[in-house]
């Protein structure tokens, strides 16, 4: 794959194309078998995407979160699994120039640039069976975390665990390093190829320079942008769902014969339904636009950013993630409404956009968004920043 990051002359990836062409030519097939994207990972690796969100003068591309996320949406439609993996890859740089200092986050990002570095997460806060404890000069971690999407082949894993007085903890390293297992656990209904499963820390050694402490975790308004970022990612996934299903749906159709074909475009009840879905992924979009626009606003901020700008921020996400999902889920099923009985075949296998959605929407209840964005309709509040929100 020769095309390399940014066309100066739109900022659109100039590899992306052949990307999801090359991902779209086996996404059916990948998704019945699962596992690990080896392959499809190492093409990423070649387009140099993974450097996307590293600044120019680092030997990165320099784009913003605009063209970050509009890239991550767009593989979404294609394979919502290897957006994720991808999404998730610059989720987890960013979370060193959230939570560590300066010079960390310059180390990381020279490194991924100068090595392809492809980032791992094993940050799950909900699970508390991780345990770092000093040991002299350094630090050691004993335990297992789960939903570790992008594990599997990753050169570098940002991992949370609780300390001796049960702080949260995060820290940056190497994923080969001894002690480190990664299970091939994952067998879920969707999602099947982000390698979500679990991962065993067995006396691992994290040194100092390894912990992100500076600010450390949403320890100052701009560090809480970090939970809005993971947001605007599942936002991106789910609104590259619905259009991905959508678009789906309409392709199969005009391959129909044209006998077919003609009397599905001119059913009033099917036109009805296409007019719905239609509608309901252009909102979906354009939502997941404001927020974006949004965020890139407060990340240009940076420190100056104040709390009230935070929580304004995160209204716009968790709006957008309200619409996408929803959009996602009642595309990926209704689209067979449009289809036909036919389409149901395991071989078409266009219910994976559905299966995606259905699993990964399942991150955080959307009832909690629900909640966040009553109080704040009724109330004026904003959310309180966590992990989640």
């Amino acid at each position: 794959m020769s095309e390399r990051i940014l066309d100066p002359s739109n900022v659109t990836p100039a590899a992306l194309p052949r990307l999801l062409a090359a991902f779209a030519a086996n996404a059916v097939e990948r998704d019945k078998r699962g596992g690990t994207a080896k392959r499809e990972r190492d093409l990423i690796r070649e387009s140099g995407l993974l450097k996307l969100s590293i600044p120019c003068e680092l030997g990165g591309a320099g784009a913003d979160w605009i063209v970050i996320l509009d890239v991550v949406r767009r593989i979404a439609a294609v394979d919502s699994s290897l957006a994720h993996l991808f999404a998730f890859h610059h989720l987890m740089i960013a979370t060193v120039q959230f939570f560590g200092t300066s010079q960390q986050a310059r180390r990381a990002m020279e490194k991924t640039a100068q090595e392809d570095c492809f980032w791992g997460n094993a940050v799950n806060p909900k699970d508390a069976r991780l345990r770092l404890r000093r040991d002299g000069e350094c630090y050691r971690l004993e335990g297992v975390k789960s939903f570790c999407s992008g594990a599997s082949d990753s050169d570098m894993l940002v991992v949370s665990a609780l300390d001796e007085q049960q702080k949260l903890k995060i820290a940056a390293f190497p994923t080969r390093r001894g002690g480190i297992r990664i299970h091939e656990d994952w067998d879920n209904i969707g999602q099947r190829q982000t390698d979500s499963g679990s991962v065993s820390f067995d006396d691992v050694v994290v040194s100092n320079e390894e912990l992100l402490v500076s600010p450390g975790p949403l320890g100052s308004p701009f560090a809480a942008l970090r939970p809005c970022l993971a947001q605007l990612i599942l936002v991106s996934i789910y609104a590259g769902l619905a259009r991905g299903a959508l678009e789906a749906s309409v392709a199969y159709v005009r391959e129909l014969p044209s006998d077919g074909a003609a009397r599905i475009g001119s059913d009033p009840f099917t036109l009805h339904t296409a007019g719905e879905l239609f509608a309901q992924v252009s909102a979906a979009e354009a939502l997941a636009g404001r927020a974006v626009q949004s965020f890139q606003q407060g990340w240009t901020r940076g420190d100056a950013i104040t709390p009230q700008e935070r929580g304004s921020i995160a209204i716009d996400v968790a709006t957008a993630k309200v619409a996408s999902a929803r959009a996602a889920l009642d595309v990926g099923s209704r689209m067979f409404d449009i289809m036909g009985a036919r389409a149901t075949t395991a071989r078409a296998g266009l219910d994976r956009f559905w299966r995606n959605a259905r699993t990964h929407t399942l991150h955080d209840p959307l009832d909690h968004k629900l909640k966040e964005l009553g109080e704040f309709a009724l109330n004026g509040v904003y959310p309180t920043p966590s992990f989640y929100s």
